[in-house]
């Protein structure tokens, strides 16, 4: 078979999940970027339609996914590309199944050595079962204040609080079960917060790229200050030393093979004021808008993102042909 060729990109974006917004927005950064270097791009919602628009694709197509949040991160949509046989960029569905789920992934990442604060899980069922009278108490004696409150699923923040007083801990769980039905409560880890986005390279390789360094002004990294502009400080590349830069890069390439990602992942670190580093979570479907940390990361090392982005679709395009001669 002669090598077949990049023919369109289809941008997948939308759906219904709490990161809808989001997702339109990466998904028209990506689009922009890709067109900007001469690739014929398709924008698609993730609705009733998009079976027949996945089925009806010529050889030659390649799906970008931009999904965020359950409908784009836990490996659902990509096991439909894969029934389908179509080729798509990012990780495999069991490999997002694995990283979506905050406990499991930790679990995982754990197991390769790295640092992950001790955590406990709860299900709104057992709230219900046991009574949270009882149970707030013993999460803030076995845990401890300050702490961090979150769904176990989902991501940019939603649901995400940092409880400081014993009176805030009953809000900071019913908005952490407004998006999911199970929590996890893990002791907050004071220091500076970090982003380490990877590539992988055509040659199999794991390119760490600039550290960002998120600095916002309420303190805590919610959803707001993600996505609103003059909310954080960003410092590209982090004013870290060659031996903590070397450090969190060595984690966040751990973290994507420890958890088997491909071609681009993003771990949130904390590096506490004793200099470890500690793995928060990572991102299989990192954002893309203009205030996102992975475009930032690109752009810190004059490399064009759009380039990027067709090598990516490229490669996604000769597995699928490689792997089915």
């Amino acid at each position: 078979m002669s090598e077949m060729k990049l023919s369109r990109v289809l941008v997948l974006s939308g759906g219904l999940s709490h990161e809808r917004d989001v997702s339109i927005r990466s998904g028209r950064r990506v689009a922009e970027a890709l067109r900007s270097q001469g690739v014929e791009v398709s924008e698609v919602d993730s609705d009733s339609s998009l079976l027949p628009t996945l089925s009806a694709l010529e050889p030659g197509s390649v799906i970008f996914p931009t999904l965020h949040g359950a409908a784009g991160e836990d490996g659902a949509i990509r096991d439909i590309f894969e029934m389908l046989e179509l080729p798509y960029v990012g990780s495999t569905a069991d490999a997002c199944r694995r990283s979506f789920d905050k406990p499991v992934a930790k679990g995982i990442v754990e197991s390769v050595g790295i640092r992950v604060p001790a955590s406990r899980v709860l299900p709104h069922s057992t709230f219900r079962e046991l009574g949270a009278q009882y149970l707030l108490p013993l999460i803030e004696k076995s845990v401890g204040l300050p702490l961090m409150v979150k769904p176990a699923k989902g991501g940019s923040a939603l649901g995400a609080s940092v409880v400081r007083s014993a009176a805030e801990l009953p809000e900071a769980m019913i908005s952490a079960f407004s998006y999911g039905s199970d929590v996890v409560i893990e002791p907050f880890i004071a220091g500076r917060e970090i982003a380490v986005s990877v590539i992988e390279e055509s040659d199999g390789t794991l390119t760490a790229l600039p550290i960002v360094e998120i600095v916002a002004d309420s303190g805590f990294y919610s959803y707001d200050a993600r996505y609103t502009a003059g909310l954080t400080e960003f410092f590209v590349p982090a004013n870290l030393d060659s031996i903590l830069s070397a450090r969190a890069a060595d984690v966040a390439k751990k973290v994507h093979m420890g958890l088997g990602l491909r071609d681009l992942s993003r771990s949130d670190l904390i590096i506490d004021n004793n200099g470890e580093v500690w793995f928060l979570e990572v991102n299989v479907a990192p954002g893309m808008t203009e205030t996102s940390l992975l475009p930032q990361s690109v752009a810190a090392t004059g490399r064009d993102i759009g380039a990027l982005y067709k090598e990516l679709a490229e490669r996604a395009l000769l597995r699928k042909y490689s792997t089915s001669q």
